[in-house]
């Protein structure tokens, strides 16, 4: 199946003149989460920035669907693939709730029917019945997030963009951060994430990719890549905390990666027999 996004020897120059991305060839297609990791000015945002058409290769290509991202206007890509930015105050900007729902799918002029129907769902999936009338600078930074989401998912693109979901959120925000990659992705949305938070990558044990001094280098699931400390020490990346624990559990396997609190926890109940008798043979008793 040809990928939906294609991304073909592709660098980025900015105008004064510092190279953000070099030579990056990438493939993502239907129902994938795909996580772009990457220290502070490795390159993860630009490339990225590229799948709606905010930034244009300097050399390359990059096709989404069958359409050149070089020749398309951002508003024509943005019905494909919708970007949830860093910071909420840079996607909410409109008077309440409502109006940022439906700003989106009138923008691309989408039917008044159709418009409905799609609003109608992402307010009952993200649950803003009681909110529609709300400021949303009146609202704290994680619902702000939310309806940021709320408003792509009214767009319905093919392709969802998180930058940095879970930056400024508690415990709690980013439990429903998580619910809501999963959502996106059960409802049929392609997901890139952009983001530092290795737990969260961890709890998707999804597709990774690094970068690293403006070039790829590596591209696999996370239980691998994490596996690879020369690599995350290359990239200056850390494993998730659960894993830097089950490497200090000497009962575990080794074979196996551990990336979140549930698999110890499962490992523990599935050997429990065996430690049990281990420990009486220990002590004697």
């Amino acid at each position: 199946m040809e990928p939906f996004i294609k991304v073909t020897g592709v660098s980025h120059v900015y105008p004064n003149g510092v190279t953000a991305i070099q030579d990056v060839n990438l493939e993502i297609g239907e129902g994938e989460i795909v996580a772009v990791l990457g220290s502070n000015g490795s390159g993860k945002t630009t490339l990225v920035k590229h799948f709606n058409g905010l930034l244009k290769p300097t050399t390359g290509q990059v096709t989404v669907g069958n359409m050149n991202t070089k020749k398309e206007r951002i508003a024509k890509l943005s019905s494909l693939v919708g970007y949830v930015f860093q910071n909420p105050n840079h996607q909410t900007f409109l008077p309440t709730v409502r109006q940022e729902l439906y700003y989106g799918c009138k923008n691309l002029k989408i039917s008044e029917e159709e418009t409905e129907k799609r609003v109608k769902k992402a307010i009952e999936l993200f649950e803003l019945e009681n909110l529609l009338d709300a400021n949303p600078f009146d609202l704290n930074s994680s619902k702000r997030k939310e309806i940021g989401m709320a408003s792509i998912m009214a767009i319905s693109p093919k392709v969802v963009v998180l930058d940095e979901p879970t930056t400024g959120q508690d415990h709690k925000g980013c439990k429903r951060v998580l619910e809501l990659v999963k959502m996106f992705h059960e409802h049929g949305h392609i997901v890139v994430l952009v983001t530092h938070d290795m737990q969260l990558i961890g709890e998707l044990n999804c597709r990774v990719v690094i970068m690293n001094k403006s070039r790829k280098i590596a591209d696999d699931r996370a239980d691998v890549v994490f596996k690879n400390q020369e690599l995350l020490k290359t990239a200056d990346l850390q494993p998730p905390q659960v894993m830097e624990l089950a490497n200090q559990l000497t009962y575990l396997n080794r074979n196996e990666s551990y990336l979140t609190i549930d698999s110890i926890v499962k490992w523990f109940k599935h050997n429990k027999k065996g430690l049990e008798e281990e420990r009486k043979i220990g002590t004697g008793s």
